[in-house]
């Protein structure tokens, strides 16, 4: 293909979202407020609760199978793996530009959680639509597509709630106690797709055992015999300290959201024939069950779209965030991580740990490039600091990913053609 077919199968999908995400914002604007705050916290619940969920489950069923589980293994290690990169990266910018302490935990957040899901979701099947793409048949290639992303967002959130929010948590709490805030846990939440609602994150804030099962008798015998180890076992006294406080940070209501439910479900039903045959496929006597819950996912990608451009509109309204800091995170999210990117998902197929499939091996390049995970905004807010400074973050990586992701894509479908 040559090279301005490639950068119109690529930007084509971009615009799509452009467009989408532009509306919202326009009709989040005061003077409009068809998506204002109190509608938009109402089409987050839709999207977190009920159109996501139905979208993923129905794509993993109807396309996951035991053998193609199998030949997908690599997908979460890959995740993890940008993940930490990113947060290596953003530990090297924090030192460079002397990163305030109440921002370190944001930086952390935006250079190492990537959007997994959401865009995914939007430019894989829009890619695969254009008359010149390069994966083959438009309904297999935006079915296996969809199946790829769904898979990508469910173990995305697991990774964002585990290790993301526990980093973050880290930095955050610090800079709280530090400044001696005190505020009330009520929280709003401005993103979506990925994201949990109120109940959720409220729950996060909780422990997953009450204080007086913590001081129980039996821990009291425990902690006990655990000091008079400490002198002959100092190591293990500290890898025993730091995986309780860690397990501490873990509420399993965050990790088991919604969407995440919908993909083991999904799993389920695709990898075991009895349930697969009974609900998947024309001829299955409960294909009205996927039929259904694939007609009410079809409504997830245009709304969290349109909350997505809602959300950003109040990074406009504010400021404070030092231009190097947002350069630094740009070139994270799209210099250093896709290039990095390449060289792992190139080195894995050379070593025989991803197939030959195209698509695939597309979609795993796309998750070094896109923007931060909204999810990032929702665990500021749950420590209410700043909140102003995220919002402008948002608004400046999405709006360089409009030309960072249009660009990538193109390099990668010719990379890959």
């Amino acid at each position: 293909m040559e090279i301005l077919d490639l950068f119109e199968v690529a930007l084509m999908p971009i615009l799509k979202v452009l467009l989408v995400t532009a509306l919202g914002l326009v009709l989040a604007i005061d003077r409009i407020d068809l998506l204002g705050h109190s509608v938009t916290h109402s089409l987050n619940n839709l999207v977190f609760y009920v159109f996501n969920p139905a979208l993923i489950g129905s794509n993993l069923a109807e396309t996951i199978t035991y053998q193609s589980l199998i030949s997908l293994w690599f997908m979460p290690v890959n995740i993890l793996l940008s993940f930490l990169i990113g947060s290596a990266l953003a530990w090297i910018l924090i030192k460079i530009t002397r990163t305030p302490p109440h921002l370190q935990g944001l930086v952390i957040g935006c250079c190492s959680a990537g959007n997994m899901g959401n865009l995914l979701l939007i430019i894989v099947p829009a890619v695969c639509e254009e008359s010149n793409s390069p994966f083959g048949d438009t309904s297999v290639c935006s079915s296996y597509g969809k199946a790829y992303a769904s898979l990508s967002m469910a173990v995305g959130a697991i990774y964002i709630w585990t290790y993301v929010y526990y980093v973050m948590s880290l930095y955050l709490n610090k800079s709280v106690s530090d400044a001696g805030t005190n505020k009330d846990s009520r929280i709003h939440i401005i993103s979506s797709g990925e994201s949990s609602t109120d109940i959720f994150l409220e729950s996060s804030r909780k422990p997953l055992l009450h204080s007086s099962d913590r001081h129980s008798p039996d821990d009291s015998q425990i902690q006990a015999e655990t000091r008079s180890t400490k002198s002959r076992f100092p190591f293990l006294d500290k890898m025993r300290q730091r995986i309780n406080k860690f397990t501490e940070k873990i509420d399993l209501k965050m990790i088991f959201a919604p969407s995440t439910i919908a993909a083991i479900i999904g799993f389920v039903i695709g990898t075991i024939s009895p349930f697969r045959k009974v609900i998947v496929g024309e001829s299955a006597p409960l294909r009205v069950l996927d039929s259904s819950a694939a007609l009410v996912g079809e409504a997830a990608i245009p709304a969290m779209t349109l909350v997505i451009g809602a959300n950003l509109l109040s990074g406009l309204k504010r400021s404070g965030v030092g231009v190097s800091l947002i350069m630094g995170i740009i070139a994270i999210r799209y210099i250093l991580l896709p290039l990095l990117g390449i060289v792992i998902v190139k080195a894995a197929y050379r070593f025989g740990f991803i197939g030959s499939d195209s698509l695939y091996q597309f979609i795993l390049l796309l998750q070094y490039a896109v923007p931060p995970a909204l999810a990032v905004g929702t665990i500021i807010q749950l420590f209410e600091t700043s909140e102003s400074e995220c919002s402008v973050i948002l608004l400046w990586t999405y709006a360089v990913a409009a030309f960072a992701l249009t660009l990538w894509i193109t390099f990668y479908i010719w990379l890959l053609t």
